[in-house]
């Protein structure tokens, strides 16, 4: 485990060059370039962090942080300002609940986002993560408004050597999801996926459809812990951030799957999300195979942004 956690780092720290590029050499540059701290040198850092896509709240509470601390320490250079301002974004990124409590009972996880995000990759990735821990996963194809999502589905499936319940193009997705919860109740399944459609630019429709799903899931397996899982695509920055605001709108959202983020110079949206939606990312994806989404750990993420040594 420690190994393959290790493997992930560097790919971490390999998928987020672009983001350290962008974010991390301007840093840099300020540190070694500005002799005292003053407003100019939290001005550029301010820039710094909003071009890097960390957003402007999380901005200002990092910024605020670092000041109490430069304050309280009597720090002067701004070259000591580093060690600080890392650990300001990893205060930043502190969000109260992360645990992941599906695993622990029998769960449903329902997992939305709009087309073209990875959404139904991320079901097939989370499904052989569950099944590789030795849980009984049964997936439900209920996003039946794309034509290619079921078929793909199926194939994640077989890869991830998990059952599938699905249904006709078309179909009613909610009725999709009573037949994979009756499913998921013959066969004592620990953990029940449901990959939904996700239309935003229709939130009426998918406010209605959502609610229906959550009231059969309520009717019909009201034992089972329900988590809802919003996957975004980490390379579009701050329009994953406003996908999330709007989703949060209107599900229970309870974390964050964020896709994409390897090869993307917008990786600072991690750290915004965390703090601005006060929702937990709570898987990161940085590439195609299986293994390329893990659990998100926020100090890895800012160690590997900063491209600091874990230490173990």
């Amino acid at each position: 485990m420690a190994e393959e956690k290790k493997g992930f780092f560097k790919r971490l720290v390999s998928g987020l060059t672009k983001t350290r590029d962008n974010i991390v050499a301007g840093f840099d540059s300020i540190f070694s370039g500005f002799s005292s701290i003053d407003d100019d040198f939290y001005e550029e850092l301010e820039e710094i962090l909003i071009m890097g896509d960390i957003g402007i709240n999380a901005t200002t509470s990092i910024l605020e942080h670092l000041k109490e601390q430069v304050a309280e320490q009597h720090i002067k250079e701004p070259s000591q300002c580093k060690q600080l301002l890392i650990d300001s974004i990893k205060k930043q990124m502190q969000v109260e609940s992360t645990e992941y409590e599906f695993e622990n009972r029998k769960s449903v996880i329902l997992v939305i986002g709009v087309n073209g995000v990875g959404k139904t990759t991320s079901v097939g990735k989370l499904a052989g993560k569950l099944k590789d821990q030795g849980k009984k996963v049964i997936l439900g194809a209920a996003d039946t408004f794309r034509a290619a999502a079921g078929e793909q589905l199926t194939q994640w499936a077989n890869r991830a050597g998990v059952e599938i319940i699905g249904g006709q193009d078309g179909a009613d997705p909610a009725s999709v999801v009573y037949d994979a919860v009756a499913a998921a109740k013959a066969r004592n399944a620990d953990i029940l996926i449901c990959d939904t459609a996700g239309r935003l630019h229709n939130k009426k429709n998918l406010m209605e459809e959502l609610r229906k799903i959550y009231r059969i899931l309520e009717r019909e397996y009201p034992e089972a812990y329900l988590e809802t899982l919003v996957v975004l695509d980490g390379t579009t920055g701050q329009n994953a951030l406003s996908q999330a605001r709007q989703f949060a709108e209107v599900a229970n959202v309870t974390g964050i799957i964020l896709t994409k983020l390897d090869g993307t110079a917008k990786g600072g949206i991690a750290v915004a999300i965390q703090s601005e939606l006060d929702i937990p990312v709570k898987y990161i994806g940085v590439g195609e195979s299986i293994d390329d989404l893990q659990k998100f750990d926020a100090d890895a993420f800012v160690n590997a942004l900063f491209d600091v040594e874990e230490r173990s």
